[in-house]
């Protein structure tokens, strides 16, 4: 089966204190929204400490249009792909010729040519290399980009196959939108690049940390379209999300969970290592309450949550990151996401330290 060869994440320079945030948050909106002295405290309920933003926090006090906004994605999108790229190249040891697809997978700026085309002209990659962007999964996409890069490995097993995802949520942010959701985003929402190389086993095995793929599930649940997403503005794009996820998650999660891993003759207690998107406090709440499992199965997910944010598609690989290099249990592993759609995305994975 297809295995992961390597992954890299980015910590932006500009890692800014949660408590910082909620002081701008607080002077910003304060003289247009008469709501803020009563939902501040949502800062500190999202119990994240500091938020992985691309840019300094100044740079957010200035009123910028969209055609600012998504150039500075744009940019920014390609400089730090191209570190977490080479990073991923050099312990693969691998070299760009070598890849033969790519998946490029963001929700938070536009690009054409997308950015896969940009960062294969920029790296001097495989000119040849098969290219897939993928637009508009928003927090699902990472499982699905993951889900995606393994089925064409296991398509062809020669493939060498480089996944990308970046989201620069802070760039979206609205100055001058006082709504509650984007108040609510503005305590939550962060940014993160990450790169990953997915091998076919016409390769040979990783020597350890092996960690491979075994079958993957989407779900589209009907009539949840307004559930989460974007409203394109003039001014660019308007976060939209629903208190209602949470429920959503109790409602469905465990059946499933259940009707995925049964189709695989695996159940919820044979799962051993679990990398969860976190979605934010309530949505890992939502999860612990339904998942009969035992222990703090979230752990992982809520640090990374805790020490970046929520960094929408790439958080789940963030996660992925802390599994590989901090090393996890022998036996099966479970991806999950969840985005706009409404959906979900799973993985399963068999992981091995040998």
């Amino acid at each position: 089966m297809p295995s992961l060869a390597a992954i890299a994440t980015i910590d932006f320079p500009s890692k800014i204190d949660q408590d910082e945030v909620k002081k701008y948050a607080r002077q910003l909106f304060e003289p247009s929204f008469p709501a803020v002295g009563r939902l501040i405290s949502i800062f500190d309920n999202t119990e994240i400490k500091t938020r992985n933003f691309c840019r300094p926090l100044d740079y957010y006090a200035t009123l910028k249009d969209f055609k600012e906004n998504n150039y500075e994605y744009v940019r920014t999108s390609l400089e730090y792909s191209v570190i977490a790229i080479e990073h991923c190249l050099a312990d693969a040891r691998l070299k760009g010729e070598d890849i033969t697809d790519i998946i490029f997978v963001s929700t938070t700026g536009l690009a054409t040519p997308s950015l896969d085309a940009l960062i294969i002209n920029k790296m001097r990659l495989n000119q040849y290399a098969n290219r897939i962007p993928v637009f508009g999964l928003g927090c699902g996409g990472g499982v699905s980009g993951y889900a995606r890069a393994n089925l064409i490995a296991k398509a062809n097993p020669a493939a060498v196959v480089l996944l990308v995802c970046v989201e620069l949520c802070s760039l979206t942010f609205l100055r001058n939108d006082f709504s509650k959701s984007n108040f609510v985003a503005s305590s939550l929402f962060a940014d993160g690049v990450v790169a990953c190389i997915v091998k076919g086993d016409g390769h040979e095995p990783p020597a350890k940390k092996n960690i491979s793929f075994v079958a993957s599930q989407s779900k589209l649940y009907y009539d949840s379209l307004e559930v989460m997403g974007w409203e394109f503005m003039d001014e660019g794009f308007k976060v939209l999300f629903s208190e209602d996820i949470p429920t959503i998650i109790r409602d469905n999660i465990y059946r499933d969970v259940v009707h995925f891993l049964s189709k695989h003759e695996v159940m919820i207690g044979d799962i051993k290592n679990f990398i969860f998107h976190p979605g934010g406090k309530k949505i890992l709440t939502a999860y612990a309450e339904t998942l009969p499992v035992e222990g703090d199965f979230l752990a992982n997910t809520r640090q990374v949550m805790n020490e970046n944010g929520n960094m929408s598609s790439a958080t789940v690989l963030y996660v992925m990151d802390k599994f590989f290099k901090d090393g996890f249990e022998d036996g099966p592993g479970l991806m999950v996401s969840l985005g706009p759609g409404f959906s979900s995305e799973m993985v399963l994975l068999n992981m091995s330290n040998s």
